[in-house]
């Protein structure tokens, strides 16, 4: 471990910490933050190794058994910074924060860059706007075995820390990358994957496509959906059924939703 404890607030170094809360400051810098335990551990896991890893040892839940992160950490080159708690909590984004801030490199990827398989399932996110969405889809698609997410246009980045933290890290471990609308559809069509649009416009319903194939669900910005540039690419539009006054759900829900369709006509389809 570092031998570095700072405890002041004030302290120079902390300020390019708060300063990647802003996102020209991490496009700038090339930099993002992980913020948490459970986050941090996932990414470990996913083979990312920290720039930089802030501690503060009197906010962790449980010192003596979240320590030897610190120690793993610097066993993989990373600096190793202890805070005294007002110091730490000066960089937090969080509430309630556990002690734990990692500097780590943005991810950068574009379409051009994701390699996935023959089958492949890949979840399309078109100009959606806020980083809790696309995190909570991100956690979807670790779940569902999905090869790739791609942010078309978007609005915010992967590096944004909210949106790190609601994806619990999987940011991390799932393939993602950025592109525009154009070359994010142009990529499918090299892939040879079929693009299914979902879209409250049109009469068939999600569970009437077959996904078993190499697939794309598409699932668009919040309050606009899907733009005409998609769904006239698209294979196939599809809706979820709303039996309530409200003609769409949220945008992460729909994801799930159709994505989850997707895996259980997968499990059925016939092996070998």
């Amino acid at each position: 471990m570092s031998d570095l404890i700072i405890t002041s607030p004030s302290n120079q170094r902390l300020k390019s910490l708060v300063a990647l809360r802003r996102r020209r400051s991490r496009e700038e810098t090339g930099l993002t933050l992980i913020e948490g335990f459970e986050e941090l551990s996932l990414a470990l896991e996913a083979g990312v190794v920290p720039r930089t890893l802030y501690y503060c040892p009197e906010l962790m839940l449980d010192a003596g058994q979240q320590l030897p992160v610190v120690t793993a950490v610097a066993g993989r080159g990373a600096d190793t910074v202890q805070l005294g708690r007002g110091a730490f909590e000066k960089v937090a984004y969080r509430e309630g924060p556990d002690g734990f801030l990692a500097v780590v490199d943005s991810v950068t990827r574009t379409c051009a860059d994701l390699t996935v398989g023959p089958d492949a399932l890949t979840l399309l996110c078109q100009g959606v706007e806020k980083p809790g969405n696309l995190g909570a889809m991100l956690r979807t698609a670790d779940a569902a075995g999905v090869e790739a997410v791609i942010a078309a246009d978007p609005v915010t980045d992967w590096g944004n820390p909210n949106l790190v933290r609601a994806s619990k890290g999987t940011v991390f471990s799932v393939p993602v990358a950025t592109d525009t609308t154009a070359a994010t559809v142009a990529w499918l069509r090299e892939q040879g994957v079929a693009l299914v649009a979902t879209t409250p416009d049109t009469d068939l319903d999600y569970t009437d496509v077959d996904y078993t194939g190499p697939v794309a669900v598409a699932v668009g910005a919040e309050k606009y959906g899907l733009t005409d540039e998609v769904l006239q690419a698209a294979d196939h539009r599809v809706r979820i059924p709303m039996a309530g006054r409200a003609n769409s759900l949220n945008v992460a829900t729909s994801a799930a939703v159709v994505i989850y369709e997707a895996v259980r006509q997968r499990r059925q389809r016939p092996s070998g």
